[in-house]
């Protein structure tokens, strides 16, 4: 696959999600848009970026991790890969350490409904060395949500940054509110992290421009992309899109 010459391929993490065995991305966390059924096949359109970010839904839904643990172990076996989902234990982020993810991304565990929690952390980084942990600081309306972006806390982005700095090497930072629907992010809310934090950010969320893509990496952010690079990578399921319009400068 071929982009833009102003854009490098280190800029971007393409985003594998699996849910049922099967690759899905879904739009606001809830809408099914998209389902391939071979994870592997889709790593291979893949082949040219230097990671990639694999997510356990089901895991995430509390629905246990066994079901794809196989694939998510393949996919580590082939290509550097930070995995998340449903990592709520310290015994949870060690088996997928051991099972060979680059990284662990751990999310609504770091928090609780009163705010950071430390308890949990402490014990993570004293488990897992912490070149290897990711924290997901995902918002809504700039207050972070979590379990599934069901529940929505006091907490707002620039507060918790701070709070988390001591705990990992990197955020992956979502914005909520244009997850999923293919019609840009909001490029100042990531401006506001990158100035309430010296850690590394991937971006994440709505991201569908070449424009937001430079955008952000003159923030010093990686873009992980979802939707945008799905349609780039498999543009046969997107025929007839072009009825419906959609922002300049697409992917």
């Amino acid at each position: 696959m071929t982009f833009n010459s102003r854009l490098t391929l280190s800029m971007i993490i393409p985003c594998i999600d699996l849910m049922g065995r099967k690759v899905v991305q879904l739009v606001q966390g809830r809408d099914k848009a998209l389902e391939l059924p071979d994870a592997l096949a889709v790593l291979a359109k893949f082949a040219g970026f230097p990671e990639i970010q694999v997510i356990d839904l089901d895991a995430a839904l509390g629905r246990g991790s066994a079901g794809n643990a196989d694939i998510v172990r393949q996919l580590c076996q082939r290509k550097p890969c930070r995995v998340g989902g449903g990592i709520r234990s310290v015994e949870r982020a060690l088996e997928v350490v051991n099972d060979g993810a680059h990284k662990v991304i751990v999310g609504s565990s770091a928090f609780t409904t009163r705010g950071i929690n430390d308890d949990f952390l402490r014990s993570l980084a004293a488990a897992i060395p912490r070149d290897k942990l990711m924290l997901a600081v995902d918002c809504l309306g700039d207050h972070v949500a979590i379990h599934g972006w069901r529940t929505v806390l006091p907490l707002r982005s620039s507060q918790a940054l701070p709070q988390l700095e001591p705990y990992c090497s990197e955020f992956l930072c979502t914005y909520i509110d244009a997850e999923g629907k293919l019609q840009g992010t909001n490029i100042e809310w990531f401006r506001t992290l990158r100035s309430v934090t010296s850690l590394p950010i991937t971006a994440a969320g709505g991201i569908t421009t070449e424009e937001e893509i430079r955008a952000l990496d003159e923030l010093g952010m990686h873009t992980a992309l979802g939707m945008a690079i799905y349609r780039k990578v498999f543009p046969e399921l997107f025929v007839g899109e072009h009825r419906h319009g959609g922002p300049a400068g697409r992917l």
